[in-house]
């Protein structure tokens, strides 16, 4: 076979990892640092791409690939979990897999961190001065979780939410059982809004879940519940979210995404007193590096052995 070279879109510090990673495994194996952006003048001996969101900011690719491509490419994967940050002509070529599930505990991890926050009033309770006003706390043992969307976040969670004695009630759109033991099945979005004190949205945002909660949706909602988003920001109506929080039909919501991203100065969704917002960080970690290039080496061994990638991208299922 001949030299194995990739062109990564990640920063240096990632593909360091994945060289001294290859090194062990294949020597002689190169990997190119290339720009973030629409995919560009890639030398002909690059077989593989990795590429981050092209999407974001605000930035829209062109609707028509640039001149050359697929240029050499014979796979390329993506490091996000979904595929609404690329054009539709990435995947016209040759086949596209996503990094679905390499920041699953993280992301499970950032959403009990948004529970725990809100069941025991942090930061609000921290105090500053000799003025001790006692507050009391809401046990989050016996409450019930809500999850929307089943995939690796959500086995995570429910596993997680189990140990810490949280009910889980979740909403998949495949009829698949769940794979995690005790969590019971939602009759539809609107039997799960209404039986949940916190309901986290882990499903990707595809046509059909554009915008599914709205208005209809958050009007079943157990009052005061505790609304998390940690997928995307399209899935949720923000003009109906503002709406239930100002009726009180929500209590809380923490959004780690939103739709644009960032939202726009003076957005009333920075300063409504009932809203924790966070800069679409739930996934990274100080260990993204190694998760990153777990994923995507596992998935290089497949490549090399004549196999599918794993997480191969559906344009007509949507992820």
């Amino acid at each position: 076979m001949s030299q194995l070279v990739i062109a990564s879109q990640l920063d240096e510090d990632f593909n360091e990892v994945i060289r001294q990673r290859l090194a062990l495994t294949h020597p002689g194996a190169e990997v190119l640092d290339v720009p973030a952006g629409v995919p560009s003048d890639l030398p002909a001996e690059v077989s593989i791409l990795l590429a981050r969101p092209i999407n974001v900011r605000g930035y829209l690719a062109p609707d028509t690939p640039p001149p050359g491509w697929p240029y050499g490419l014979k796979w390329v994967q993506v490091v996000s979990s979904g595929i609404d940050f690329y054009p539709k002509w990435l995947f016209d070529g040759p086949p596209v897999s996503t990094s679905r599930g390499s920041a699953a505990e993280n992301i499970a991890e950032f959403a009990l961190a948004a529970i725990f926050a809100a069941a025991k009033h942090l930061p609000d309770i921290w105090v500053h001065d000799a003025t001790w006003n006692f507050t009391a706390l809401t046990p989050i043992k016996g409450t019930t979780l809500g999850i929307l969307g089943f995939g690796a976040i959500g086995r995570s969670l429910a596993t997680k939410a189990h140990a810490l004695g949280i009910n889980v009630v979740a909403l998949r759109q495949s009829e698949t059982p769940f794979e995690v033991e005790g969590v019971e099945a939602a009759q539809d979005i609107h039997d799960l809004f209404a039986r949940a004190d916190h309901l986290v949205l882990a499903a990707p945002l595809t046509a059909a879940t554009r915008h599914i909660v709205n208005s209809a949706v958050l009007a079943s909602a157990k009052p005061g519940l505790h609304l998390i988003n940690i997928a995307r920001g399209g899935l949720l109506d923000h003009g109906a979210l503002l709406e239930a929080l100002d009726n009180g039909a929500i209590g809380l919501a923490s959004l780690d995404v939103t739709e644009p991203e960032p939202l726009p100065d003076g957005h009333p969704l920075y300063s409504h007193p009932r809203v924790r917002l966070s800069p679409h960080t739930s996934a990274i970690s100080s260990n993204s590096r190694h998760e990153i290039a777990d994923s995507f080496l596992a998935n290089l061994e497949r490549f090399l052995n004549g196999l599918a990638p794993e997480n191969l991208a559906n344009v007509q299922r949507g992820y």
